[in-house]
This record gives C-alpha cells, structure tokens and sequence, in this order.
C-alpha cells in the first residue's frame, strides 16, 4: 500500500500511478489485455491502492434481474465495505 504522494497529477487533471494513468481515485477501468477486466486506484483517506478485478474472459449480464441476484447473494455484496478489496469493487459494479 502506497500513500497520495507516490501519486502524480497530470497536466490534464488525470492521476499516474505506477505507468499507469486513471480519470481519477475511486473510478473503475476498463484495462487492455492483462489477466484482469477493470483496474481501479483506490483511496482510503491518504492511503492508495491498485485493485485489479473481474474475469476478462467472462461477460457481465446484470441487467438480468435472477443473476444479478444470484452474484450479490453469492458475494456477499451487502457486507463489501473495505475499499481495497477486489470483491468491493466487483460488488459495486454489479
């Protein structure tokens, strides 16, 4: 885990981290290639994290309303507080 100072502002107002540049803290990404779908710079007070999550090979179908149930049930999305964590994230946006 890294603090706010290992990050960097752009000229654009966009944030690098580790090579890698995000519309901002807290807000998902699609990645190209990699063994990951979505990166996301998480925050937690001064504190930053890279969380990568999501099967890249998998499609999301959450505008069905069974398995969108079904994913949150069997992630126990209700009780995903912590930032830092894949599974926060993946809850989130599903």
């Amino acid at each position: 885990m890294a603090t706010t100072t290992a990050v960097k502002r752009t000229p654009s107002g966009r944030v690098s981290y580790r090579g890698e540049t995000f519309s901002g803290y807290n807000k998902p990404k699609r990645t190209s290639g990699g063994s990951k779908k979505f990166a996301v710079l998480a925050k937690k007070g001064d504190d930053v994290k890279l969380v990568r999550f999501g099967d890249p090979n998998m499609t999301i179908k959450k505008d069905i309303p069974a398995r969108r149930a079904s994913f949150r049930a069997r992630h126990k999305c209700d009780t995903a507080k912590d930032k830092f964590s894949a599974r926060y994230w993946s809850c989130k946006k599903w």
